[in-house]
């Protein structure tokens, strides 16, 4: 063979081979990105996001965007390559989004679990904010529990050592306060009465220093309306803030967003607290790609958020449904707000 064609063979050929490899093995890695808006004050395919049925929901305007990541799997080694030279995605090794011990189906059943539980502690967040009814309950009593014999599930509980109970956070957190070994006034309502127990309390599985009285609870909406979250398909907890928040919107007067292009995210607890989240600059890039101009930023994300913030969008600092709620009423009427620096 010529020797002017052998030397180009021969680099030709391992570069052929790394392409063919670099297209059609399969990274370890999954690309992280701007995932899809919902503004939970709108609708999806006709259907309001957030659904209030029962009451005629007050008027609404601007939009309440809950954000999300978008996670692409099966990533080819020429496609982790080019999403993470691209700058807008983010490429992280696969076990951190889906475990080595489980299956995806697993991950994704975690994940819509927790979507679930983040649609029922937003709608009663939003009722405590209103001051709506809700019952706090005993839902179980465990076998052997501390409180075994002296609680009963389907008591209402009224009060934990003297103190007015409203939330199973608060119940938690009084309990946790008193010392294992010693006992507790649980004030419930059992049928038509009202009665104080002497209740003792144990140590908490893996915090022995912490009250524990062996009890599941559940708040329980007494309102005549039904809040429905008309969103498939989505996991995770992070949907939370912004589902409280347009509960809030559509059960109270007023435009609690001022009629802006709001975006944000963050856990909630039925307590109201607001949680940090995973994917803000992503979130971030979505948003301001919708067209928001604030984002409620959980506190803890406050330091990530502020590295990466697309120009024009204003990060609002919030830790508490109740200072999200009075941060939108503050820029709303073109006040100062607790910002991310």
């Amino acid at each position: 063979m010529n020797r002017r064609l052998v030397m180009p063979l021969a680099l030709a050929f391992p570069i052929l081979i790394i392409v063919v490899v670099a297209f059609n093995v399969r990274a370890p890695y999954v690309a992280l990105g701007p995932g899809p808006t919902f503004d939970t004050l709108g609708e999806i395919e006709g259907t309001p996001v957030v659904e209030i049925d029962g009451i005629e929901a007050d008027r609404t305007e601007g939009s309440m965007y809950m954000t999300t990541v978008g996670v692409t799997d099966n990533l080819t080694l020429a496609q982790a390559v080019t999403a993470w030279i691209s700058g807008r995605y983010g490429v992280a090794p696969r076990e951190q989004v889906y475990p080595p011990d489980r299956s995806k189906d697993e991950v994704q059943a975690v994940d819509q679990a927790q979507f679930a539980q983040s649609e029922r502690s937003a709608e009663l967040a939003a009722l405590h904010y209103l001051d709506l009814p809700v019952t706090l309950r005993v839902a179980e009593v465990g076998q052997g529990a501390p409180a075994a014999g002296v609680l009963e599930a389907g008591d209402e509980i009224v009060a934990v050592g003297g103190e007015d109970m409203t939330t199973a956070g608060q119940v938690q957190r009084t309990v946790g306060a008193v010392r294992p070994g010693e006992s507790v006034e649980v004030t419930v309502r059992r049928g038509d009465t009202e009665q104080t127990l002497e209740v003792p309390v144990g140590e908490r599985p893996g915090e022995s220093d912490k009250g524990f009285l062996g009890i599941a609870t559940e708040e329980v909406p007494q309102v005549p309306f039904e809040v429905t979250f008309n969103l498939a398909d989505i996991g995770g907890p992070s949907a939370g803030l912004m589902f409280s928040l347009a509960v809030v919107d559509k059960l109270s007067p007023g435009l609690l967003n001022g009629g802006m292009n709001v975006a944000g995210t963050g856990t909630i607890d039925s307590d109201g607290n607001v949680g940090p989240i995973g994917g803000i600059t992503h979130k971030l890039t979505a948003a301001a790609e919708d067209g928001a101009t604030v984002f409620l930023v959980p506190a803890d994300n406050c330091a990530e958020a502020s590295s990466g913030a697309p120009e024009g969008v204003r990060l609002v600092k919030v830790d508490t449904l109740d200072g999200a709620i009075d941060s939108l009423e503050a820029i709303a009427a073109g006040q100062d707000a607790p910002a991310c620096s």
